[in-house]
């Protein structure tokens, strides 16, 4: 949804409301979880190492949990209650470029919690009807026991679904990549290891 006003708390609430029930805007639910995306999708897979260590990563997981990864000065995440990442919950993304607001309407897919063969927590969610994009995005930190290192992985297919995305994709793809360098940037604020 394309806005020329940043919207309310009451409008994204009731968005959020309207859309959860409505179904994903693709069928490949889950598709994050493979290595192939489906085809006709842009794919984005960036990752950064965080530190070391269980401490590292247990902060990271928690930075994850409460969705850190979108605590940016452009794009701000909304959700109804304050609980963990869990399938079915449906969020709100908010964007700010070009002087319009631009809201976005995802579902939590699944959730991930794993000690083999890497010890990871992940979570994916999915786009709904009010999004600009169509696709999925998987949020992930995992600590590695044959070096110790703690990365962030952000994996993500997609491709434009509204006429405005369509005809500006350029300038989307641009905005993609950014979303992908300040989330990582993100999270290493997160477990305290800013980039100086």
């Amino acid at each position: 949804m394309f806005l020329l006003q940043q919207p309310k708390e009451k409008q994204i609430d009731d968005f959020i409301e309207v859309q959860a029930q409505l179904e994903f805007t693709y069928s490949s639910l889950g598709a994050t979880r493979s290595p192939a995306p489906p085809d006709g999708f842009q794919v984005d897979h960036n990752r950064i190492c965080l530190g070391q260590g269980r401490a590292v990563y247990e902060q990271a997981k928690r930075a994850l949990q409460d969705w850190q990864h979108f605590r940016l000065n452009w794009v701000s995440l909304h959700r109804q209650e304050e609980a963990l990442p869990e399938p079915g919950q449906t969020v709100a993304i908010l964007a700010h470029a070009l002087g319009l607001w631009v809201l976005n309407a995802s579902r939590v897919v699944y959730v991930l919690e794993e000690t083999e063969p890497v010890q990871r927590y992940a979570f994916a969610y999915g786009t709904l009807p009010e999004h600009a994009e169509c696709g999925e995005e998987r949020f992930q930190v995992e600590w590695r026991a044959d070096d110790d290192s703690v990365w962030y992985d952000l994996y993500a297919f997609s491709r434009p679904q509204q006429l405005l995305s369509k005809i500006a994709y350029p300038y989307v793809r641009r905005k993609q990549k950014q979303f992908a360098r300040d989330s990582l940037q993100a999270m290493q604020t997160a477990v305290g290891k800013d980039k100086k």
